[in-house]
């Protein structure tokens, strides 16, 4: 989690920096397959920027640059790569690592290299559920080098600030192709929001950091069973942290009075534990779950959905357990 408010500050430049299309989420699949491998700008034709961010060794922000479309196979953030997968990636794969054009490495400066696409939130995505779901492999990352997959938002209206930050941990994947996937559930406050989709690497001293990534997908999670909508007389707030090891606190809040069941479900909409079940007070409430079920036992990684249930009717949100 180190650096996590310089990619803040770097994030809220991107969005400032790049209009958005006033459009409604839309999915988006990708497997590299019909890309051109010898075209620099591959990956910017279909939509892929890219942002650097230096600090200091001590983590001390120094400057942002970008964003810029995407390049392909030029050393710096990303390119297009062959021969790295198996039957389900076949020939050709994204490469994401850091900007080794950017002579600070040299000075020991961390070098923070953001590959991503972006699209706004409109009120008719409220409700929804958004699933990043990707296939990786540890590249030749080494050293102090770091990598993560992310969905954010970034409030326009609010000096860019970041409002919401989900990631899975690349860092420390194995050599062999897995799937991962990162969700985030879309509320009322989020219309008119930046929205996005990424990879980030952070490396010093030109140490290797590259991660394979490949079927990349941006999909409307509608096979849950757990409602999401937005409830009147209550609000679900992102969790914090997430993802999270070994506990996460969950804050809400009520108009008025009256009974709450809190509960957190799997995926396959199995209800797996209850946090919260009784009447509570108007105001603002929240509870820290340890991932762990009803009965005490210790749940998988994974992602997991947390509903809250009023008489008005049930809102959910989207967390990620790490083990």
């Amino acid at each position: 989690m180190r650096r996590y408010a310089l990619m803040i500050v770097t994030l809220a430049i991107v969005a400032g920096l790049v209009p958005a299309a006033a459009l409604a989420l839309v999915p988006y699949s990708q497997n590299f397959e019909g890309m051109v491998q010898a075209s620099p700008t591959a990956l910017s034709d279909n939509g892929w920027l890219v942002y650097g961010n230096v600090s200091s060794p001590t983590n001390v922000y120094l400057y942002g640059y970008g964003p810029f479309p995407a390049p392909n196979g030029s050393g710096a953030f990303c390119a297009i790569d062959a021969g790295q997968g198996g039957d389900p990636q076949g020939l050709q794969q994204l490469a994401v690592y850091s900007d080794y054009n950017n002579t600070d490495h040299g000075a020991g400066n961390l070098i923070e290299s953001n590959v991503y696409r972006e699209q706004t939130v409109t009120a008719g995505d409220v409700g929804k559920t958004w699933v990043f779901a990707f296939d990786a492999k540890r590249g030749n990352l080494a050293g102090a080098s770091e990598a993560k997959a992310f969905i954010k938002t970034l409030n326009p209206a609010a000096g860019w600030a970041l409002t919401n930050f989900v990631s899975a941990n690349m860092t420390t994947i194995p050599e062999t192709w897995s799937n991962y996937s990162i969700s985030l559930t879309i509320d009322a406050s989020l219309v008119g929001q930046i929205f996005q989709i990424g990879f980030l690497n952070t490396a010093t001293f030109y140490e290797p950091s590259a991660i394979f990534y490949d079927n990349v997908d941006l999909h409307e999670d509608t096979n849950s069973g757990v409602p999401v909508a937005a409830l009147p007389g209550a609000e679900l707030r992102q969790n914090y942290p997430n993802p999270f090891n070994p506990s996460t606190r969950i804050d809400f809040a009520l108009e008025k009075a009256g009974n709450v069941e809190l509960s957190v479900f799997d995926l396959a909409g199995r209800h797996v534990a209850t946090l919260r079940n009784g009447t509570l007070a108007a105001g603002d409430h929240h509870v820290v779950w340890n991932g762990r079920s009803d009965t005490g036992a210790s749940l998988p990684a994974g992602q997991y959905r947390y509903v809250l249930a009023t008489v008005e009717g049930r809102v959910a949100r989207s967390m990620v357990l790490v083990k």
